[in-house]
């Protein structure tokens, strides 16, 4: 299994949230997501999409933010886990199955297109910036959370730039070593790229 089949996120679900930057269990890493993610997303409420949103813990953020959210995920099991994180919070989010590569949303609907760690997994970087600019709105903005790990997975801030490049975007990319964020130090890249309209 690769990292791009569904499968192997499926079978990852049952602990996924174990991990801090994952789950948001320690008050002080939600916390600091959330602060995060009150300085990038517009005033609410936005409509945002949060493509590949795994257990839907930055979904059910945005939400909690007001926004109007709709998470996307191709592992089914993932959604489950999301679908039941947002009904035992109360919150009102639209679980979608589908491709974070070429997600079921409208295009030019949403203000805001999220994701976390999920663009370094896709065949095809350059194809899936050019499909997510064409969801949103004048105006709107694509908000990347990356990295590449001390393993050497990942996509390092110099090649975003490049697809972006190519995709005939420019990002602010801002390193995000906080280990607040993580759960502890770290001892790979981390950081945020925004892409405005």
């Amino acid at each position: 299994m690769s990292d791009a089949d569904p499968g192997t996120w499926d079978a990852a679900a049952a602990a996924f949230d174990a991990d801090p930057d994952h789950g948001l269990r320690d008050p002080a890493v939600r916390a600091a997501w959330r602060s995060l993610l009150a300085a990038v997303l517009p005033g609410s409420p936005a409509d945002v999409v949060d493509l590949g949103c795994g257990t839907g813990s930055l979904a059910l953020l945005a939400a909690e933010a007001g926004h109007r959210v709709v998470g996307v995920d191709f592992a089914p099991r993932m959604l489950e886990r999301a679908r039941a994180k947002g009904a035992a919070a109360g919150l009102d989010v639209e679980w979608r199955l589908g491709d974070a590569a070429r997600p079921p949303v409208t295009a030019a609907s949403v203000d805001v297109v999220l994701e976390r760690h999920v663009l370094w997994a896709l065949p095809d970087p350059v194809g899936a910036l050019t499909a997510w600019r064409a969801l949103l709105r004048p105006g709107g903005s694509i908000v990347l959370v990356e990295g590449r790990w001390w393993t050497g997975a990942g996509l390092a801030a110099e090649d975003l730039r490049v697809s972006l490049s190519a995709a005939g975007l420019t990002a602010a990319i801002t390193p995000l070593p906080d280990p607040s964020l993580w759960g502890g130090p770290l001892r790979d890249e981390r950081y945020l790229a925004t892409v405005r309209l």
